[in-house]
């Protein structure tokens, strides 16, 4: 046998001997009793006795000890009411709903498997829940820009790391700086934000926590050392201050700033950046750590957000305004030559999406097979059902087997016996079999996946139950309440955000008309549409719903976030024939050009061409004209539009105009090309 088979062995023939116990025992009791130990000496059962009490604790398992104050010995128990889910209030179309949130990640979210083990257990001892997605489900598309089989991967070996507390070592590319070297990390906690996933920790080399884009690790991810355990979480640790930053926050802040934003604007900017300033008669105020990063965000609001201080911010939207001008007038220059294609990076070829713990998998299918022996003392089971409800490959279904037949409870009591052959389990449920019977408590790792899937279609799942979010996720957090999880990210979900989509979940499902108060970018008071909800969409990290607008005749998506409210109304609406909405229907074709300054982040992406001069060119299509414009003001001059020449004049029209309203045009600035 292979260690990690000893060791699953050992550690899950001593969870079953302490339950049959139901007393303290002592190191020796355990030595001359379970299964794995009995052959050691007394230095190797100690360390191995030590290394797997640390593991089963790290993974939920309440093993618990004290000192005797007679004989000074250390005495161990567990009680086994302690091992199990306690009683769950979760209602059935609860269930169904977080089983419809699986069946809409799966493919797209890196911690899919455990959190399918999290609600096989959950659903343990439920009957009746189909496989099939719901309606809603069937009208809903979750889109994760950076997902990738090798993103996964990272992911998976980063969480072991974590769990574990091993420090691990990679190759990092710093896009800002636009190197690679090797950086040396204690990992505290993965994060996802802005439709990015995150690690951050103590970088050892810096001597300082910072966080890393995990796409921007190079090659393979190695633990630094051999030992078991190489830091220890640090108790004030809390992820909540590095998410959800906006872009001029991330970093040490340096100064505040206050800008005017009126009417319509006002209440989206407190809605939306409530947590990261707050808007005061009309002002916004800011702490920043770059006014770069806030000047594009203030050239982005197309005039509807004005500097006022600090007089270092007012200069560079003057800048930037002054740049985008001057670079849209006339003729664009000539490229540079196309450069090579760089030779495509040979990814690690790393395992899949993070996998839930062998010991949990092997929890979770004890628990099945005994449940379905039932009163009875037998059961038939289909090989296909267990491979298709734990995720097991079919040539290791029989050696899953195999080990689930060697856990004993000492004195040669053990649990269950299966066999596999020509395509069915026959369990045969021996005398203590009925103490696993029940479904093991959550891992942290499970309850960390579930918390990832309330942050991604967390709405959705409020939706399908209909019921509050927030009462869903205490019951859920109630069953896994005693693990530290802050290194796991409470789910941000407004009030709002959940409304809009149920509103909008019950239009799509009931054939409804929904009224929407919406702010249309490039607009500073929000306009009424009238809209047949066909579908809705989760690209991160916003929010779409699809529909007909009968106010504009035409397609239109809108974006949750600018949703001031949605008014579902009593008329009801027959689907158009042959109508799928596709977000983008009427896109037309433009061309970009990015300086070097800003191509590394444009190249990142994937669709844009590297030219010689270290420059970057984009083909790309766009919706709306407004929306264009925006965007490239929010570079601040370093992108271009090339084509079409029309909308060119347009920019540098509006760049001169923008100076006029925001009151910067003697601001004094160089002028550039």
């Amino acid at each position: 046998m292979s260690h990690d088979t000893d060791k699953l062995i050992r550690q899950l023939s001593l969870v079953a001997f302490l339950m049959a116990e139901r007393r303290a025992v002592t190191a020796r009791d355990i030595k001359g009793n379970v299964e794995g130990y009995q052959e050691m000496s007394d230095e190797a059962f100690a360390r191995r006795f030590y290394s797997d009490r640390a593991e089963l604790i790290a993974l939920g398992v309440p093993l618990h000890s004290q000192r005797d104050e007679y004989t000074g010995e250390e005495l161990y128990t567990m009680r086994s009411e302690a091992y199990f889910l306690p009683q769950l209030d979760l209602k059935d179309d609860e269930l169904a709903a977080l089983q419809t949130a699986l069946y809409l990640l799966e493919g797209k979210f890196a911690y899919a498997e455990p959190l399918r083990l999290a609600l096989q257990n959950l659903a343990l001892g439920r009957p009746g829940f189909a496989e099939a997605p719901t309606d809603t489900a069937l009208r809903v598309e979750v889109l994760d820009p950076e997902y990738s089989a090798e993103l996964a991967g990272r992911l998976g070996k980063l969480e072991g790391a974590i769990s574990k507390q091993r420090t691990v070592k990679f190759n990092y590319w710093s896009i800002s700086r636009d190197s690679e070297e090797e950086r040396s990390l204690n990992p505290y906690a993965l994060f996802q934000d802005n439709g990015a996933w995150y690690v951050v920790g103590q970088d050892l080399v810096r001597e300082d926590i910072r966080t890393f884009r995990v796409s921007r690790i190079r090659g393979d991810i190695r633990f630094a050392t051999r030992r078991e355990r190489d830091f220890r979480l640090p108790a004030e640790f809390d992820i909540e201050p590095y998410r959800d930053r906006p872009p001029w926050q991330i970093g040490d802040l340096t100064g505040e700033a206050r800008i005017e934003v009126g009417g319509d604007t006002a209440w989206w900017v407190e809605r939306t950046y409530g947590e990261h300033g707050h808007v005061d008669d009309g002002v916004f105020v800011t702490g920043y750590s770059s006014p770069g990063q806030l000047a594009s965000w203030i050239v982005r609001q197309d005039g509807r957000a004005s500097p006022v201080a600090p007089p270092e911010l007012r200069r560079e939207v003057a800048r930037a305004l002054r740049l985008v001008r001057d670079r849209h007038e006339g003729a664009p220059k000539e490229l540079a030559a196309e450069a090579k294609p760089r030779e495509q990076e040979e990814l690690e070829r790393v395992a899949g999406p993070v996998a839930p713990e062998r010991f949990a998998v092997l929890q979770a299918l004890l628990a099945y097979l005994l449940d379905r022996c039932g009163e009875s003392n037998e059961a038939v089971v289909d090989a296909s059902d267990l491979i298709e409800r734990f995720h097991i490959p079919p040539d290791e279904l029989e050696e899953h087997l195999s080990l689930l037949n060697l856990v004993n409870f000492g004195g040669g009591c053990y649990a269950i016996y299966a066999e596999l052959s020509n395509g069915k389990v026959r369990v045969d449920k021996e005398l203590f079999g009925d103490t696993f019977r029940a479904p093991p408590r959550l891992t942290p790792l499970e309850a960390r996946a579930i918390r990832l899937a309330l942050e991604f279609v967390g709405p959705m799942i409020a939706a399908d139950a209909r019921t509050p979010l927030d009462r869903v996720r205490k019951k859920l957090e109630e069953t896994f309440g005693e693990f530290d999880l802050g290194q796991t990210p409470q789910p941000h979900i407004g009030e709002d955000e959940e409304g809009l989509v149920a509103t909008l979940t019950q239009g799509i499902r009931e054939r409804r008309l929904i009224e929407l108060d919406y702010l249309k970018e490039g607009e500073e008071s929000t306009s009424e549409h009238l809209v047949e909800p066909y579908s809705i969409e989760r690209r991160l990290p916003y929010w779409y719903v699809h529909t007909w607008d009968r106010t504009r005749d035409g397609e239109r998506s809108f974006r949750l976030d600018r949703m001031r409210s949605a008014r579902m109304l009593a008329d009801d609406f027959e689907p158009r024939e042959g109508f799928e909405p596709r977000g983008l229907r009427d896109a037309r074709p433009v061309q970009i050009w990015y300086s070097p300054e800003v191509a590394r982040w444009r190249l990142e992406r994937g669709t844009a061409r590297l030219l010689k001069d270290g420059s970057a060119i984009e083909e790309v299509a766009v919706g709306g004209e407004d929306w264009l414009i925006g965007e490239i003001l929010s570079f601040r001059g370093e992108a271009v539009l090339r084509e079409p020449k029309e909308l060119r004049a347009r920019i540098a029209d509006r760049a001169r105009k923008l100076q006029a309203e925001l009151g910067l045009t003697r601001v004094r600035v160089p002028s550039a090309r």
